[in-house]
This record gives structure tokens, sequence and C-alpha cells, in this order.
């Protein structure tokens, strides 16, 4: 059996540091703490292998933009015979502050266009882990805030964050979401 974690972003150097990423940058401590020691391109993702425990661990970065996210996916689920509920997405969110992290089962789009993307290809009933980004400043618009360089004190608090988050996907793949739920969404 295959497990897949997703983290969503956007491929391409003028995205690497910016919110809307966090979801790339947490795979890729995942891909360094787990030893991926090859990522390839397949399904219109960068896919990086290894073996978890009994399954196979697929680890990807959509390269379809986080706003088409679930075509890529929907490939990669069909083509590695991923089962529902071992499908873990990692994804920014506005809705909650920034540092903290949350493990969610199932639920709607909240306005992010990768989660509706792939709640239209494969369904909502994946286990989300949700890196808080916080909303914008004054009336900056969602769009630009997500996709802007971070700089300073916000770079700083974004990275701090991508180690718990990745620890929040261990546990999920570990010892299941709902101890993910009971651990990371208790504060």
């Amino acid at each position: 059996m295959a497990r897949l974690v997703v983290g969503l972003g956007n491929p391409g150097p003028e995205y690497a540091n910016t919110r809307h990423n966090a979801g790339f940058m947490v795979v890729d401590l995942l891909g360094e703490n787990l030893r991926v020691n090859y990522w390839k391109d397949e399904a219109g993702a960068r896919v990086g292998l290894v073996r978890f425990g009994e399954d196979d661990l697929v680890l990807a970065e959509p390269q379809t933009y986080v706003n088409l996210s679930g075509r890529a996916v929907r490939k990669l689920i069909d083509a590695y015979d991923v089962e529902p509920g071992s499908l873990i997405v990692v994804h920014d969110d506005l809705d909650l502050p920034e540092e903290t992290i949350r493990v969610k089962c199932g639920g709607g789009h909240g306005g992010h266009n990768g989660l509706r993307s792939l709640i239209e290809d494969v369904g909502a009933d994946f286990i989300r882990v949700r890196v808080g980004i916080g909303r914008p400043p004054g009336r900056q618009d969602p769009a630009d805030y997500v996709l802007e360089p971070m700089r300073g004190a916000a770079a700083e608090r974004l990275e701090a964050s991508i180690p718990h988050a990745a620890s929040a996907v261990l546990h999920v793949l570990e010892r299941g979401a709902d101890s993910a739920m009971r651990e990371f969404n208790a504060d």
C-alpha cells in the first residue's frame, strides 16, 4: 500500500520564499529527513519515494501551480493506488495565526483554491496539515499576501513552523490522524 503526502505550492524561484509555498517547504524537509535520494517528475509533480514502515511513501509537490493541484494529485493517486484516507495534504492557511499548525480530516476549501482543485478532482476526504500564515495586514489582497516574497521576522516565523508541520505529518503517518489532532490541535 502506498501513502501520499502532498505539499501545495507554486513551482519556480519567484515563489520559493512565499507563504503559499509552505506545503513545498514541509515536503522538502520531510524528503531531507527521510533521506529521499532521488526526485523525479511524474504526473505533473515533483515526486520522491521512500519506504516508511510497511508502506511506500510518496512525497509530492504538484508543479501545476496551487490552483490546479488536483489534476496532478488525481494522477498520483491512480498511479500509486493510494486508498482514501492515505492522502495527506500540507497547505498554508490564512485563517490560522502564524506559527500555528492544525490537523484536520475532510472539510471544505475555505476559499483556498488549491483545496478547491483537490476537492473537485479527488473529493474532500483527505487529511490536512494546515500551516498558519495569518491574515494580510490592512486591506492587502490575500492573493498578493500569500504570493509576496517574505523577509525578516515574517520569514523567520514561517521557517520556524515548518519543522512543527513536518512533525505533524510524521505523527499522522505513525499514529493516525485522530492522535495527531489531539496532539497538534490542543493549544
